[in-house]
């Protein structure tokens, strides 16, 4: 039935290289092209300093399971524990804000635009991800979600979270 099927999604290999690309892209070559002021400069360093912690500390807490593809691997234990209580993915959570302290600090528009780049990979593969935590952990996997933000934020009462009614066309035109 046309306009009934799922959006297309890229392929996960595609994914990485891209965020592997856009994240590469930080580092594009040359000089400052201007000042920035000192409480920027320390705030975007602080920034960078805690974006590179939380993602360390994502990776450290998910061990042997880590894998810079969508699918979890074989045997892989849905990690809720630590950075996992305050981000579904904190990995990434951490890569974005280092990511935009990075290219703020490299004070020219490539890296500002590589970063956006990697926001726009990153939004699509959590995506995806947390789909195919979906399928391969079910309810639990729900609950998690429901009260876990994707970036960061604090946990949220599971009852707080909202229903979701299915409404009918009658009831909608009401």
């Amino acid at each position: 039935m046309p306009g009934s099927a799922r959006p297309r999604r890229p392929p996960a290999d595609l994914l990485v290289l891209a965020q592997g690309l856009a994240a590469a892209g930080l580092l594009w070559p040359g000089r400052a092209r201007w000042r920035l002021p000192r409480p920027v400069t320390v705030a975007c360093m602080a920034a960078g300093v805690a974006g590179t912690a939380l993602a360390e500390e994502g990776v450290r807490f998910l061990g042997r399971d880590l894998t810079p593809f969508v699918d979890p691997k074989d045997g892989a234990h849905l990690q809720t524990a630590g950075p996992y209580e305050i981000s579904r993915n904190p990995v990434y959570a951490g890569l974005l804000v280092a990511g935009a302290a990075f290219a703020v600090l490299r004070r020219r528009p490539e890296p500002l635009v590589a970063f956006a780049a990697l926001a726009a990979v990153l939004h699509v593969k959590s995506g995806v991800e947390e789909q195919r935590l979906r399928d391969r952990f079910g309810d639990e996997y729900d609950v998690y979600a429901a009260r876990t933000p994707r970036l960061v934020g604090l946990p949220r009462p599971v009852a707080a979270r909202p229903a979701v009614a299915s409404i009918g066309r009658e009831d909608h035109d009401r």
